[in-house]
């Protein structure tokens, strides 16, 4: 049957050509049994950039043509084929084909975020073709439900199965591997709290790029004539080469045989210089310059069919170090899961000891007839018993996480982009089961959607779930995840349980390619409305409340005392680091657990933030990013990073802060012209003159005068600007201690000839003319599309000759914060520019106002990025930079954060796995994990928390999250008794800014009487509201010897 899903695809704002296979997938099977969801965009023609920007930001655009030319086969629909199906179709491969031959139980409900209670008794595949269309109507979703057979794997790229038997995956797998062209096969089981991946992408397999990071760079100090040449380069960033790294070579002169563009290889690499496996004996002497940039080299792949790799693996793909033998024992015991479900017809019950029994034999059997490093030594009986209690069940946190490592396998295999796993990968979170052992009455099942997950966990521990009020912080693309996660799993879905999600963003349309909850008909709705209502759809019982507030400080009237204290845990999907401090300070000032992740691209990085066992989010910081002297971005940049930070910083300062200034001015002429002349300063005085430019002699009355102005500013920047650093600083110009002033890092710049004939130039004076238009609200005529009459206005501006200033001063100092100097002559400079403006004021009508344009990234139509990427790229011409397109300095301008759905939906299933530990309540510190995952290697790395700083004093002991609690309302003189009869004498107690209390001064011992809440108010002025209990002194104290005592937080309750 054919579902009636619409075809049409997103209206594009911007198109991208590109060329790919355009005929549609050859649908396997009869078509009785295919059932088509959408024909849609299924060609792949084009790149919806504003749709998949950080897609792109990730994958560039090769990676994403291939994608778009991909046909995927996912076989097995329940949680674990879900989950992988939604991050493909969100990616945009060409089509994905769901097959399964199975009906929906209640069962499969725990787990698959597209079934409903209403889909129940219907075939698995085919309940999930709609919803899953409507992730991305541009690829086409069908679904198959007969039996599988290997002739209807042929026109795939790629075949991956979640629920399928050992012997047939050998059989369709030996297919698959000797297919021409080899058809990519990948298997992946999700059993309980344990999970597999196999990955066989054919005999030659090419990674185009091991590791999707951009190829290193360096700036050449030095190169010796010499057998394995020594070269060095400048010390501003350390190198990122390492030993055997291909290499090429460009603008470097005098040893100009190195610019011939052959790869060379590194011999040794050390931080700023490295030799090469290169005779320079014969070249040239160096002179000066040169860029050394990294060569990503093809790697290819000889995977082993599963047929051969069951028992010759190779390595395992470690996750958790303190599990290094369990990978072995894994790779047993889901060969002997598969034997007992074969000879059973069934997978063993929760709970049987007899099933539990009977794959350990099994596995013990298996294990006796192997040698050599695959043979386990010790069988571990607890663990494969757990393995056989849960081997039924699919968890959503596991199938989240798979389905996030197997959706990026998926991807490796159709764009050669990324390392692929090779080849196989166990993981098993055991750790998150119940502290308390389960009784077998409490995993039986109740006929519940949670059955699956009771098997597991127990319907006591599936209460706690249900009752748990959660804060989640965010419903972005983390925000989404969390929410259909759980939702599933069942958290706050009971009459006592309430989750709370808080979010003051709304949908844009870059969000839809991984924000999974938002469909296109939601752009412009606030997040967390819609996604708490499409979270609530998955299970209708999920007790969710959206807000639209900004978590901080001036939010604290709604997000009180008294809505922490009742909170079980916190979950950030967050996507900065204030706004993670500030949570982090909540949950350790009212001692709730936190659960934090983040993801940048394909890596991603979970951490548990539990009370009184592991150290608070703050506790360590990652070094800030290294920024680029000022000087250096304004006069000496040499790379595009600089002259795109440069060309933001212009558009900001020319199209946003000047007319705000204006319209600040014009609003109140009086307070404004008075705060500038208080000022007096440097600052002040530049400010004036960009108003009185803007409203005096550079005011625009027409377009072309707008675009008179915009073709000054093309000679100001890129002709006048550096004929005047070129005057100050010839080519030969040396420096104080007699060394060449354009030495590396320095490049040494040539002006600009405008000419029309030069589409770059034209549409970069075109654009800006129309900002700046915009800025005075004048309406830009239709003649400025042909570039012909555009042209001939443009030529028709009149430009002054220039010439260059002696006393010019042009800053060269890095530690400089500033570019403008001060001067004596401020203050009066000042005064002069302030009557300039009154006199400006008056020819102008009383409501004049100029309308300030605010930089936005993700429309193609309003010409921002036009204007950002001209002046980044005609600066990269005055520095013989190479230039960019506009996509890539979207990405850097605009400070794009790259972002995929493959991590996002690791981490957050990583973080549920931890969640069920957090509501069990009885772990200890080294139960529970922290991660940092790289899919593009792939790279795991997990490990326990690390545990708070423990401060001791006598016979007591605490961390930075214990608070010391004095109730009763207590004077000043009973606080200091209080902590006297503890051993400590205060010689210090302030609130907020101000001291309450110090012993040094005479006068405060009049204070000593009186009770410290009112003396909070009194000298401190707090304001208290009415929900508020207590207030919170620091006390600095010594002990008996005089020594300082670090103690926590005082809280001092009055009510």
């Amino acid at each position: 049957m054919l579902e009636s899903v619409s075809s049409s695809s997103p209206v594009k704002k911007r198109r991208i050509d590109i060329t790919s296979d355009n005929s549609s997938i050859s649908a396997p099977g009869s078509s009785s049994d295919v059932h088509m969801a959408s024909s849609g965009n299924s060609n792949g023609q084009d790149i919806d950039e504003d749709l998949h920007s950080r897609q792109l930001a990730v994958y560039g655009r090769e990676t994403m043509r291939r994608l778009f030319a991909s046909n995927v086969l996912i076989s097995g629909m329940h949680g674990l084929g879900a989950e992988i199906a939604k991050n493909l179709i969100l990616a945009g491969v060409k089509s994905v084909t769901l097959h399964d031959e199975k009906s929906v139980e209640l069962w499969d409900l725990s787990s698959n975020f597209v079934f409903s209670e209403d889909d129940i008794g219907k075939n698995r595949a085919d309940a999930s073709v709609a919803k899953l269309q409507d992730l991305n109507n541009a690829v086409v979703v069908s679904s198959l439900t007969s039996s599988l057979t290997k002739e209807h794997l042929s026109p795939f790229q790629v075949v991956v199965f979640s629920d399928i038997s050992l012997e047939k995956a050998i059989e369709f797998d030996d297919y698959c591997h000797s297919h021409q062209p080899p058809i990519a096969f990948v298997k992946a089981d999700v059993r309980g709290l344990f999970g597999s991946v196999f990955c066989d992408f054919g005999p030659e397999f090419a990674v185009l790029d091991v590791d999707g990071e951009e190829p290193h760079t360096g700036i050449i100090a030095s190169i010796s004539n010499e057998n394995n040449a020594f070269i060095s380069c400048v010390d501003d960033e350390r190198l990122e080469f390492e030993d055997g790294d291909l290499v090429v070579f460009s603008e470097v002169e005098g040893m100009t045989e190195l610019n011939d563009g052959k790869p060379r290889k590194i011999k040794s690499s050390r931080p700023y210089s490295f030799t090469l496996e290169e005779d320079t004996t014969g070249y040239g002497t160096y002179v000066k310059g040169g860029i050394v940039t990294q060569v990503k080299q093809t790697k290819l792949l000889n995977f082993k069919p599963l047929r051969e790799a069951l028992t010759d693996p190779g390595d395992f793909l470690f996750s958790d170090f303190a599990k290094f033998d369990r990978p072995p024992l894994l790779h047993l015991a889901f060969q002997a899961l598969d034997r007992f479900a074969s000879e059973a017809g069934r997978f063993p019950v929760a709970g049987s000891e007899e099933d539990a029994q009977q794959i350990i034999s099994i596995a013990t059997s298996i294990n006796a007839g192997l040698q050599g490093d695959l043979k386990v030594e010790n069988v571990d009986h607890k663990l494969l018993r757990s393995f056989s209690f849960g081997a039924r069940a699919v968890l959503n946190p596991m199938a989240a996480m798979f389905g996030g490592i197997v959706g990026q396998e998926v991807v490796k295999a159709c764009s050669g982009k990324f390392h692929p796993l090779f080849q196989f990968f166990y993981f098993d979170s055991v750790e998150s089961l119940p502290s308390e052992p389960l009784d077998s009455s409490d995993i039986a099942p109740r006929n519940s959607r949670y059955d699956a997950q009771i098997s597991v966990f127990g319907a006591k521990f599936q209460k706690k779930l249900e009752d748990a009020r959660v804060f989640t912080v965010g419903s972005g693309a983390l925000g989404c995840e969390f929410l259909k996660n759980m939702a599933l799993m069942g958290v706050s879905c009971g009459n006592q349980g309430k989750l709370t999600v808080t979010d003051d963003d709304i949908i844009e349309k870059s969000n839809l390619s991984r924000q999974f909850l938002f469909r296109d008909w939601n752009i412009g709705q606030a997040k967390s409305t819609v996604a708490a209502s499409a979270a609530a759809a998955i299970n209708p019982k999920f007790n969710v409340e959206a807000l639209q507030n900004r978590v901080g400080a001036e939010t604290e009237n709604v997000f009180d005392d008294a809505f922490w204290e009742n909170l079980t845990v916190v979950v950030n999907a967050l996507d900065n680091v204030n706004a993670r401090l500030y949570v982090d300070s909540r949950c350790l000032y009212f001692q709730k657990p936190l659960l934090e992740s983040g993801t940048l691209g394909a890596k991603c990085n979970t951490q548990m933030v539990i009370p009184h066992l592991t150290e608070n989010y703050g506790a360590s910081r990652d070094p800030p990013e290294k920024q680029a002297p000022m000087c250096t971005v304004h006069s000496f940049p040499h790379n595009i990073d600089h002259c795109l930070t440069w060309a933001r910083s212009e558009f900001e300062g020319l199209l946003e802060k000047t007319p705000a200034e204006v319209n600040a001015y014009l609003s109140s002429p009086v307070e404004y012209t008075n705060s500038m002349m208080s000022a007096g300063d440097a600052q002040a005085r530049e400010t004036l003159e960009r108003i009185v430019e803007c409203l005096d002699k550079e005011k625009c009355e027409n377009f072309q005068d707008c675009l008179n102005w915009a073709r000054l500013r093309f000679e100001d920047y890129f002709v006048n600007r550096v004929k005047q650093l070129i005057y100050t600083f010839p080519e030969d110009a040396a420096t104080s201690t007699g060394a060449p002033f354009w030495s590396a890092p320095k490049r040494f710049p040539r002006p600009l000839q405008y000419s029309s004939s030069d589409p770059s130039l034209l549409n970069f004076i075109t654009a800006t003319a129309i900002l700046r238009a915009e800025t005075f609200g004048i309406p830009v005529p239709e003649w400025t599309k042909n570039p012909k009459e555009a042209a001939e206005a443009v030529d028709s501006v009149i430009v002054p000759d220039f010439e260059p200033r002696k006393d010019a001063k042009i800053v060269t100092d890095e530690k400089a914060t500033s570019l403008t100097t001060a001067s004596v002559d401020d203050a009066t400079v000042i005064n002069d520019l302030i009557a300039k403006l009154e006199r400006c004021r008056h020819n102008l009508s009383p409501d004049f106002r100029m309308k300030p344009v605010q930089f936005e990234k993700d429309d193609d139509t309003n010409y921002h990025m036009d204007v950002i990427s001209g002046l980044a790229n005609m600066r990269a011409r005055n520095y013989s930079i190479p230039e960019v397109d506009k996509l890539k300095a979207k990405f850097i301008a605009g400070r794009i954060i790259p972002a995929i759905a493959t991590s996002t939906a690791m981490a957050t299933g990583l973080v549920c796995l931890e969640l069920y530990k957090v509501l069990d309540g009885g772990h200890k510190v080294e139960a529970y994990r922290n991660t940092f995952a790289n899919l593009a290697l792939p790279l795991f790395s997990m490990a326990e928390p690390v545990p708070p700083k423990v401060v001791k004093h006598r016979d007591m002991a605490w961390t930075v999250w214990d608070r010391w609690v004095l109730k009763g309302n207590p004077t000043l003189r009973e606080v200091l008794q209080w902590l006297e009869d503890k051993g400590l004498n205060a010689y210090s107690i302030s609130c907020g800014s101000c001291l309450l209390f110090n012993s040094m001064f005479p006068r405060h011992k009049e204070r000593m009487d009186k009770k410290v809440v009112d003396l909070a108010r009194d000298i401190a002025k707090v304001e208290l509201p009415p929900y508020r209990h207590h207030l919170d002194v620091v006390v600095a104290c010594e002990d008996q010897d005089d020594n300082d005592v670090d103690i926590p937080l005082v809280s001092i309750y009055f009510k």
